[in-house]
């Protein structure tokens, strides 16, 4: 189960998700049970966080990374949405877990972090455009 704290319109709710089935999804917002269908299915991810305040290194989504010896560690978008701030440029050094872009999708802001510790190699994205799932935001070698 992965619990959210978030606020909205200056409102405080506490999220709690359940399970999720495809495009369900069971979760509850303060103690009140919900059964919510997604337009599109939820691939499951290693880690996803929803974090409403930006851009403190708090609970961060996971990004859907795959490395290959040749081209590096691929950070990529684990759903569509528009890229908010990119914390990262070439050449800098990342560890493991840092957020490297802030992500807005269904009107909540993302953390992606880097899956991987080393150097960015190539940043894809910048603060504005528009991303689809699976898209490639930073290449980290």
């Amino acid at each position: 189960m992965k619990n959210y704290k978030l606020k909205i319109n200056g409102n405080d709710y506490t999220v709690d998700i359940n399970e999720v089935e495809g495009q369900d999804v069971k979760l509850s917002v303060n103690g009140t049970p919900y059964v919510v269908t997604v337009d599109q299915e939820i691939k499951q991810q290693k880690k996803t966080v929803v974090s409403s305040p930006r851009p403190q290194a708090a609970p961060a989504a996971a990004p859907k990374a795959a490395a290959t010896a040749a081209a590096g560690a691929k950070v990529t978008t684990p759903l569509p949405g528009t890229i908010l701030d990119v914390f990262v440029n070439v050449g800098d050094t990342v560890k493991a877990g840092q957020t490297v872009v802030l992500l807005e999708a269904m009107k909540m802001e993302n953390n992606i972090e880097a899956d991987t510790a080393g150097t960015v190699k190539e940043v894809k994205v910048r603060k504005g455009d528009s991303v689809l799932e699976g898209d490639v935001l930073v290449v980290i070698g």
